[in-house]
């Protein structure tokens, strides 16, 4: 059978096309404009997104990130995203809510951290020590990596569940690396050891002779500990890159939180790259998130209400769905 020349042609430009397109095609969708993501890390720990990009999955995203220097706390990451030196901030969920409430236009993404049983905050006392409970903290010197952030608001929630004054205790200010140290020296009577200083918490226990006097999920329940956070006009401009960046960062949370053993070797090469010590990452116990790794309207209501209730928020001033992020509202999808 014969078969009209144009005929033939078009079918064979249609068949060249296809296999173009098959062979070629997804690589091509996957370029996307470079975007850089510049931020703090924390000594001693490792975000989820630093673990996204050593597994791989921001490749053809366009996404890159710079880090440009250290925050030892959130507040001080919050400072530094509102001033525009950043571009991602990580802080605890309280911490979060009170920059916002005090105008910063931020949006809570995804959880940094969970808290439960595996992953929660530690209080601890020297073994000898005549503190046993939550109400002989009243009077007691803390120490905390920062103030104003998870320790400070658990510390305060903690008073306040066995109706003791919020400000009954003394905090002061330790780096994560100092807090064994200042405790076993004597200068506290209590350290705290945040959800994301896992690393630091179990190389001070294999020292032994502590002894804990209460996790922060006794005071809260399961909660997400903290959020990463992203300027909104960010997102607007960005807001692809701001949808792969959470896609890939939950991803990636999963893999950790099935993958123990890898992430741990992964967390000891990003530390050793920082030239931190590579040997606290053993300790790393996981992110406390659940599969998914996506937040419960909970993980800020809590805090809202707490706000509500000491008078820094006025009833119905934050709405849950206005400062937790969904692609819908920035994609249109």
């Amino acid at each position: 059978m014969l078969i009209d020349r144009r005929r033939f042609n078009h079918l064979a430009a249609l068949a060249a096309s296809l296999f173009f397109t098959a062979s070629f095609g997804p690589a091509l969708a996957e370029d996307k404009p470079e975007v850089t993501l510049r931020y703090l890390a924390e000594p001693g720990s490792i975000s989820g997104y630093e673990i996204a990009e050593k597994l791989g999955y921001f490749k053809g995203t366009g996404i890159k990130f710079q880090r440009v220097g250290y925050a030892n706390g959130g507040p001080a990451s919050l400072f530094a995203l509102a001033s525009g030196s950043v571009d991602i901030g990580s802080a605890a969920t309280s911490a979060v809510i009170n920059a916002i409430a005090n105008g910063n236009d931020f949006v809570a993404v995804f959880p940094s951290n969970g808290i439960d049983k595996t992953t929660e905050s530690n209080f601890y006392v020297l073994n000898d020590s005549p503190i046993h409970t939550i109400k002989d903290l009243a009077g007691k010197t803390i120490a905390v990596n920062t103030l104003g952030a998870h320790l400070d608001y658990t510390i305060r929630e903690a008073f306040h569940s066995v109706g003791l004054p919020e400000n009954s205790a003394r905090l002061v200010v330790v780096p994560g690396p100092q807090l064994e140290q200042v405790l076993r020296s004597k200068q506290v009577d209590v350290t705290a050891f945040g959800y994301w200083q896992k690393t630091f918490e179990g190389a001070a226990l294999k020292g032994g002779g502590l002894r804990k006097v209460f996790g922060d999920t006794d005071v809260l329940g399961d909660i997400a500990g903290g959020f990463i956070v992203l300027r909104r006009d960010w997102i607007v401009k960005h807001p692809v890159a701001a949808r792969d960046f959470v896609e890939q960062s939950e991803r990636a949370f999963d893999y950790s939180r099935t993958h123990l053993p890898e992430t741990r070797q992964l967390i000891a090469d990003i530390l050793k790259e920082r030239g931190e010590n590579p040997q606290i990452a053993q300790y790393f116990t996981g992110f406390g998130l659940p599969p998914g790794a996506k937040p419960t309207p909970r993980d800020l209501s809590f805090w809202i209400d707490i706000f509500v209730r000491e008078g820094k928020l006025k009833p119905d001033q934050l709405k849950v769905d206005t400062i937790l992020y969904s692609p819908d509202h920035f994609t249109g999808n």
